[in-house]
């Protein structure tokens, strides 16, 4: 699923900055490449899938506004690449530990509806076998 779209990216980080990543062209072309925002833009939506396939039914109805800084995040630091700052680096850093306190239930996407029902179960282990009689005696057949 998509979480951000070029134009968002675009607003928050700049034109200039998707240009001096994504226009590989010789000689430049002074246009960004859609293809290859597109790349990192769907990447991070595997990610952030990744991360929300446990806790939540995929797609969501809708994108949470929580989701949008992470995606922005996660594609701008997949278009780095290598040539990525400290301060790229660590965005993705909390953007990942973001995603992992989604997937670990400590914060919640205002979804509603999607997370699926939790497991009646008291925590104990669960078995389909029916009850066995016991018998006084030896247990005879087996050495």
């Amino acid at each position: 699923m998509l979480y951000v779209s070029q134009a968002q990216l675009v607003d928050r980080y700049g034109n200039k900055m998707l240009l001096d990543l994504t226009d590989r062209a010789t000689p430049r072309s002074n246009v960004i490449d859609a293809a290859v925002v597109t790349r990192a833009i769907t990447d991070a939506g595997a990610l952030i899938d990744g991360y929300l396939a446990g806790r939540y039914q995929l797609p969501l109805v809708s994108i949470p506004a929580l989701l949008l800084p992470v995606a922005s995040a996660i594609a701008i630091y997949f278009l780095h690449g290598q040539m990525t700052t400290e301060k790229i680096r660590l965005d993705y850093q909390d953007a990942v530990k973001t995603l992992s306190s989604i997937a670990a239930g400590s914060v919640r996407l205002d979804v509603a509806g999607t997370e699926p029902a939790a497991n009646s179960s008291s925590g104990n282990p669960q078995t389909n076998n029916p009850a066995r009689p016991v018998q006084n005696g030896p247990i005879g057949g087996f050495i």
